[in-house]
């Protein structure tokens, strides 16, 4: 099974998926890592990426939690997945279920402007809100909620929805898939930087 945690740039999906995976005792793995260079060039020039840019990087995600799947194995990946036509690449992997983590234009660019970020600045925010496309099927989130209550409450629908909310953790990695380091975002309880704001490698 993979969880996906999607939404805008800043919506915490780093910060809840590391800590659900953390629950879970799955792998993590944060979508920024699989930009292929000049996609990361790109946005860090503050120029939003094209669906010509994402269709490779969709496709290699898709690839490699299916993967994941193939080994019996189960992963929660944070991925923007902004439009229904990048979800539908993404599901392509098989046994994906999405989650929403869902905010207002003002929490998030708050949340923006308190963190540092290599190559998604706060610029992006609007092109971000502009390209969404809500989920009908997705677990929706708010992320106003600190990060453990945000955990619970997926684990929650999980459970209601009868899917397998605890399975077992993949005790190998496939070569080709590379897990994001865990433990790179130092999120506070509200999945906001604790104190000074951090650099980090990808959201």
């Amino acid at each position: 099974m993979i969880v996906v945690l999607m939404g805008v740039s800043g919506c915490g999906k780093t910060a809840v998926g590391q800590a659900l995976a953390a629950d879970l005792g799955w792998p993590f793995f944060d979508g920024d890592d699989f930009h292929p260079p000049a996609n990361v060039a790109k946005m860090a020039a503050g120029a939003p990426l094209t669906d010509a840019d994402r269709w490779p990087w969709l496709d290699r995600l898709a690839a490699d939690m299916a993967a994941i799947n193939a080994r019996g194995g189960s992963a929660v990946l944070a991925c923007s997945a902004l439009k229904e036509a990048y979800r539908e690449r993404l599901r392509r992997a098989d046994g994906v279920r999405f989650v929403h983590l869902k905010g207002d234009h003002d929490t998030i660019a708050a949340r923006i402007e308190a963190r540092a970020h290599r190559y998604m600045p706060a610029t992006l925010l609007a092109s971000q809100f502009a390209t969404l496309e809500e989920p009908a099927d997705a677990i929706v989130i708010d992320v106003r909620d600190p990060v453990r209550a945000q955990v619970a409450k997926i684990r929650s629908a999980l459970n209601r929805e009868g899917l397998p909310a605890v399975a077992p953790a993949l005790a190998e990695h496939d070569p080709n898939v590379r897990p994001a380091s865990a433990g790179r975002y130092d999120g506070g309880e509200n999945g906001q930087p604790e104190g000074r704001p951090k650099t980090r490698s990808a959201a």
